[in-house]
Formats: C-alpha cells, sequence, structure tokens
C-alpha cells in the first residue's frame, strides 16, 4: 500500500466514524467542543499501537485523558509527565488514575535485553527513557516477561504516588472526588484488561 493510500484510508475511516457517531449520537460533535471536558479517568499508558485505551474500552471522545510512552513509564523528574499528571489532577480533576501495561511490551524486552548486560552509559534517548526501568528489570531477573511487566506497572503507581501533584491532592480537603492510582495490565493475547489490584489512595496502600 502506498504512502498516500495509508493517508487517505486514515481519513477516509475517520469521515466514517464521525458520520456513524452523529447517526447514533446527534449532536456530539457540537456539544463536546462547547463543553469542558470531564473525564473522570487518567490512562497511563504505552504507546504501542496494539494496546488504544478508547478502542479495548470502548470509550468515546471525552470519557479517557490519556498519557501514552514507550513502556508506561512515568519519571518523576519527566516535566512531560509532570506537566500532564498536574493539568489532569488539578484542572480536570480526574478521581482515578491508572497505570496501564501490556503483555509482550517491546519496551520491557528491551530493558530485559540490556539488564543482561554489562551495565553501559546510554548514547540514545531510548536507551536514557529506558534507564529505570532497566534497574528495575535488574532486581527480578529470574522472573518471566509477564512478571516483569506487572513490576514496571507496580513501580510506576508508586512513583505516580510520591509526586508533589498527588500529595498536595490528597491533602486538599476541599478537593472534590477522591483520588486513587490503580495498576493494570492489558493481555494482548484475549483482549482483556487486568486489574493487578494494586491500588493506592490517601490512606496508603489498599488491599
Amino acid at each position: 500500500m502506498s504512502d498516500d493510500m495509508i493517508l487517505r484510508q486514515l481519513l477516509g475511516k475517520n469521515r466514517d466514524w464521525a458520520k456513524r457517531i452523529e447517526a447514533e449520537y446527534p449532536g456530539f460533535f457540537e456539544r463536546s467542543a462547547a463543553e469542558k471536558q470531564r473525564p473522570k479517568v487518567l490512562w497511563i499508558g504505552c504507546a504501542d499501537s496494539r494496546a488504544p485505551e478508547s478502542v479495548i474500552t470502548e470509550s468515546m471522545p471525552g470519557e479517557i485523558f490519556v498519557h501514552r510512552n514507550i513502556a508506561n513509564q512515568f519519571h518523576l523528574d519527566d516535566d512531560n509527565a509532570d506537566a500532564l499528571l498536574t493539568y489532569a489532577v488539578e484542572h480536570v480533576e480526574v478521581q482515578h488514575i491508572i497505570v496501564v501495561g501490556h503483555t509482550q511490551c517491546g519496551g520491557v524486552i528491551a530493558a530485559r535485553a540490556a539488564a543482561e548486560k554489562p551495565p553501559k552509559e546510554p548514547e540514545t534517548s531510548l536507551e536514557r527513557w529506558l534507564v529505570p526501568l532497566v534497574g528495575l528489570v535488574r532486581e527480578h531477573l529470574d522472573e518471566d516477561l509477564t512478571a516483569l511487566v506487572e513490576a514496571n506497572v507496580r513501580a510506576q503507581v508508586d512513583a505516580i504516588a510520591q509526586s508533589h501533584v498527588v500529595k498536595e491532592a490528597w491533602l486538599d480537603t476541599e478537593r472534590p472526588g477522591g483520588l486513587k492510582i490503580h495498576g493494570w495490565v492489558y493481555e494482548l493475547e484475549h483482549g482483556h484488561l487486568r486489574d493487578l489490584e494494586y491500588t493506592i489512595g490517601k490512606d496508603g496502600r489498599e488491599f
């Protein structure tokens, strides 16, 4: 398929989708443009094309606030992620932050390959991005890939709980609604989301 055809196909599918949504929900797009967004969920997922949050949850535009990157990371020193989290918590006022990893994650696979080799100075932006994940994987080298994916999700939940934005939100007695952080895994093999039952709220870890 030519490059032109790939792009035309995307544009065509968009028109078909918009037409179908408007037929099913008359006035949806006008309302969406006129109203302020108020999603209850911030989804922090992997950029993998096989794990699109709106598709796998059958969600409509406006229902999920999204941040996706390689291997669903949340680095406390990453301005991009911190700005996104700040906006989601302070302005959108989400009630749930869900970190979603997925099986067969290329980022975790790359981190495991790096962890199995002698440590070296990262040379590329991707290698630098994966440094914390490589360190985490080194602590779990005897575990299989799915267990590493789960460990990564739990580590990112913990990191978000340590962010100044979340800590301040938990101290704000006037904040509407609660704020909890959850860890999930999307199983590519089945198309199912799995709750790791790893949740942190203002009172700590929930069991």
